[in-house]
């Protein structure tokens, strides 16, 4: 359903999307961050980053386009998540 550098595209996308709120941009970050985080293993990498996208998606002021969005890429990395067990 897309591969790591297509799901690293669009969090660069939203993290980089003045229209979402700070907060949200921050968390976003983080899971990219996450993601491109070598010392770890991809599952670990994965894991991290849904939580992270998870916590920003149930933000009270996030318009609801930009959930739309975090829960396609929640879904993309689930399914690279469940490649990599």
């Amino acid at each position: 359903m897309g591969n790591m550098d297509e799901v690293l595209e669009i969090i660069g996308e939203l993290a980089d999307d003045r229209r979402v709120p700070r907060n949200i941009r921050a968390n976003i970050q983080q899971a990219m961050d996450s993601l491109k985080d070598e010392k770890q293993t991809a599952v670990v990498k994965l894991s991290t980053a849904i939580s992270f996208l998870d916590e920003a998606s149930n933000d009270p002021n996030i318009p609801s386009h930009v959930r739309t969005q975090i829960w396609n890429i929640v879904g993309m990395l689930e399914s690279l998540q469940s490649e990599a067990d």
